[in-house]
C-alpha cells in the first residue's frame, strides 16, 4: 500500500476514534435525564454512572502511556474497539433489575476505550510525522474532541426531540467505531519511538518536583471545572428555559474554534496569563449559570466556554515546557488525574442535586421551579471549583515571574 494513503487512513481512523470518544461524552449527557426517568434513578445513582466514563479513561490512558513502546499502537486500538463495542452494546440491553450495575459496567468499558484511544493516537500521530507537520497534524486530530461533541450533541437533540430512544440514540455511537476499525483494518502502524531519551526513573523524579505535584493539583481542579457543569448541562439546565444540547453544542463549538488559535494566544499572553485569565471566566461563566434563564443562559455559555477553552491544553504544555524531564509518562498522568479527578466529583455533584431538590420539597416548590432552583443551586457550588484556581494561578504567576517566556504548547 502506498505510504501516503496509508498515513492518511492511520490519521483518519484516529479522528474518527476521537469523535466516538466525543460522542460518548455529548451522547450519554443527552439520555442522562431520560435514564433517570425510565428507571428512577437518583441524581447521586446517575452521578456514580458518569464517573465511570471518566474512572475507565485515566486507568487506561495511563497503562497505555507506560506498554505504549512495547505493546504498540495497534494492540492498544483493537483494544479500544473491544472496550467501545462492549460498553455501547451492554449500555443498550442494560434492563430488568440489575440496570443500575449494568449501566456503571458499561460505562467504565466506555471510558476504557477511550483513554486506550488517547494513549495509542497521540503517540502513533507523532510517530507518523515530524517538525512543523506533526504539530499540525495533532492540532487537528484534538479539533474532533469539542467538534464531535458539537456533532453528538446537535444528533442527541434531533433524536430527542423526534421522541427517538436513548438505546437509539447509543446506536449512532457505534457508527464512528466501525468506521476508525475499518480504517484501521489492515493499516501498517508507524514504528514507536522513544524520542525523550529518558528513563522511567528520571521520569518519576521530574514528577516529585513542586512545580509537577503543583500542576498535578491544578489539572484536578481544571477537569472538573470543564467537565462537571458540560456532563450534568441535560439535567440541570432542562428547566432554564434554554435547551441543555444547544448550551452544550455552544460550549463545545465555541472551544473547538478557540483551540484552533491557541497557539498564537498562549504565545501572546503566557501559559500563567492564559490560565489566570481562563480562571476568571469560568467562575464568572458558572455562576452566570446558577442565576440565568431563558436566552441570558446562552450568554453564559458563551462566557463559560472561553474560561474552559484552554485549560486542557495549556495544563498539559505547561508540564512539556516546565517539566520537560517527565516525558510522555508525565503528560499521560496529567491528563488521567484530570479525568480521575472528574470520576470522583460526579456522584458529589449528583448528592448535591439530591440534597437541594429535598431542601426545595422542604420548601414548598415543586415541578420545574423545583428543578431549576435545585440545579442552580448546585451550580453555586461548582463556583468554588474555578475560584480556587483563580488564587493558584496568581501564585504561580509570581512562582514562574523569572522563568523563560512562555512557548506554545497545544496539546488536548
Amino acid at each position: 500500500m502506498n505510504e501516503n494513503i496509508n498515513k492518511r487512513a492511520l490519521f483518519y481512523g484516529s479522528c474518527f476514534a476521537l469523535i466516538t470518544t466525543a460522542f460518548t461524552f455529548a451522547i450519554r449527557a443527552g439520555i442522562l435525564a431520560q435514564l433517570g426517568r425510565e428507571y428512577e434513578l437518583s441524581p447521586t445513582q446517575l452521578g456514580f454512572i458518569n464517573s465511570m466514563w471518566f474512572l475507565g479513561f485515566p486507568i487506561s490512558m495511563i497503562i497505555g502511556g507506560l506498554v505504549y513502546h512495547s505493546f504498540g499502537a495497534k494492540n492498544i486500538m483493537i483494544v479500544a474497539f473491544v472496550s467501545h463495542t462492549i460498553g455501547i452494546i451492554l449500555t443498550i440491553f442494560s434492563v430488568g433489575p440489575y440496570i443500575y450495575p449494568l449501566l456503571l459496567i458499561s460505562t467504565l468499558f466506555i471510558g476504557f476505550g477511550n483513554g486506550c484511544t488517547e494513549a495509542a493516537c497521540n503517540p502513533m500521530i507523532a510517530d507518523s510525522y515530524s517538525g512543523i507537520k506533526m504539530n499540525k497534524m495533532l492540532n487537528r486530530f484534538h479539533m474532533w474532541f469539542p467538534g464531535g461533541i458539537v456533532l453528538g450533541s446537535l444528533i442527541s437533540k434531533f433524536m430527542t426531540d423526534f421522541e427517538l430512544g436513548w438505546q437509539s440514540q447509543m446506536w449512532v455511537i457505534m457508527i464512528p467505531t466501525i468506521i476508525y476499525a475499518a480504517l484501521f483494518y489492515g493499516k501498517t502502524f508507524p514504528k514507536s519511538q522513544n524520542a525523550e531519551g529518558t528513563s522511567l526513573a528520571e521520569n518519576f523524579k521530574a514528577m516529585s518536583t513542586p512545580i509537577y505535584l503543583f500542576l498535578f493539583f491544578c489539572m484536578a481542579l481544571t477537569a472538573i471545572t470543564e467537565f462537571g457543569p458540560q456532563q450534568w448541562v441535560g439535567l440541570i439546565m432542562s428547566s432554564s428555559g434554554a435547551h441543555p444540547m444547544l448550551i452544550l453544542a455552544l460550549v463545545t463549538g465555541l472551544m473547538a474554534v478557540g483551540r484552533f488559535f491557541a497557539g498564537p494566544v498562549v504565545e501572546k499572553f503566557g501559559q500563567t496569563g492564559v490560565l489566570l485569565t481562563s480562571a476568571v471566566f469560568a467562575t464568572l461563566g458558572i455562576f452566570l449559570f446558577s442565576i440565568a434563564t431563558g436566552p441570558y443562559v446562552y450568554m453564559a455559555a458563551i462566557c463559560f466556554a472561553i474560561g474552559v477553552c484552554y485549560f486542557w491544553p495549556t495544563m498539559v504544555g505547561a508540564v512539556a515546557q516546565r517539566v520537560p524531564l517527565s516525558g510522555a509518562l508525565g503528560m499521560s498522568v496529567i491528563g488521567g488525574i484530570g479525568m480521575f479527578s472528574t470520576a470522583i466529583f460526579q456522584p458529589i455533584i449528583g448528592s448535591w442535586i439530591d440534597r437541594d431538590r429535598a431542601e426545595g420539597l422542604a420548601a414548598g416548590l415543586t415541578g420545574l421551579e423545583l428543578d431549576l432552583v435545585s440545579g442552580q443551586d448546585t451550580l453555586t457550588k461548582m463556583v468554588a471549583f474555578p475560584a480556587i484556581l483563580v488564587v493558584l494561578f496568581i501564585i504561580l504567576f509570581f512562582w514562574q515571574k523569572k522563568t523563560k517566556k512562555d512557548v506554545i504548547a497545544v496539546a488536548h
